[in-house]
């Protein structure tokens, strides 16, 4: 339940930081749909937030949750870097995962060991959960925002299609390749953590 919440927290810092990094880069459409919160009932939604943890928890058998928030309205005409303003956008929410996992990483290493820092393990644990998963170019993830900001634009249209009709199995596609880099994730952990995990 404790890593359930600290995940669904940890999302919601994501896609906040996508509506800041929107807003300062000249789209404000996120904060005038009041995406521009930290309050979580302006981000959960029932698939994301809560059914698809369970049915994740359920069919890997208690081995593998994540969860997201509801993703926040981009309107690339109204980025002011129209050619890599998506690609920043979509940067912002794992790198700021990234750097929660950095801070409590940083934080457990000068602290002795002890149940208290059993429970930030899980908070970075979470957090490098979603900074690594979101970073896998597969649509809709922001990996694939990151990696078609760089190719030509036909491709960008491909992933519009992918992300609009082929969620369900993007998302498959992003766990089946999970599976495969699962060693980066503990990897990151120890070199955050400095040990390798506390729970």
């Amino acid at each position: 339940m404790f890593f359930l919440l600290i995940i669904i927290f940890s999302a919601i810092i994501h896609e906040y930081m996508h509506a800041w990094t929107a807003d300062r880069l000249g789209d404000p459409t996120a904060k005038l749909m009041g995406r521009l919160t930290l309050n979580p009932l302006a981000h959960i939604e029932l698939f994301g937030t809560i059914l698809m943890p369970f049915l994740l928890y359920v069919l890997s058998g208690g081995r593998f949750l994540i969860a997201s928030a509801k993703p926040v309205p981009i309107d690339p005409n109204a980025l002011n870097n129209k050619k890599y303003g998506m690609a920043i956008v979509g940067a912002a929410g794992p790198l700021a995962n990234f750097i929660v996992a950095l801070i409590f990483g940083l934080i457990i290493r000068v602290l002795p060991p002890s149940s208290f820092t059993a429970f930030l393990g899980i908070i970075v644990y979470a957090n490098i959960l979603l900074f690594v998963f979101n970073l896998i170019p597969v649509p809709p993830l922001d990996g694939s925002r990151i990696l078609f900001a760089f190719l030509p634009p036909r491709f960008q249209y491909y992933s519009l299609v992918i992300e609009r009709y082929g969620f369900m199995i993007s998302l498959i596609v992003a766990f089946l390749i999970f599976q495969l880099i699962q060693p980066v994730m503990f990897w990151i952990y120890h070199l955050l953590v400095g040990q390798s995990l506390l729970f």
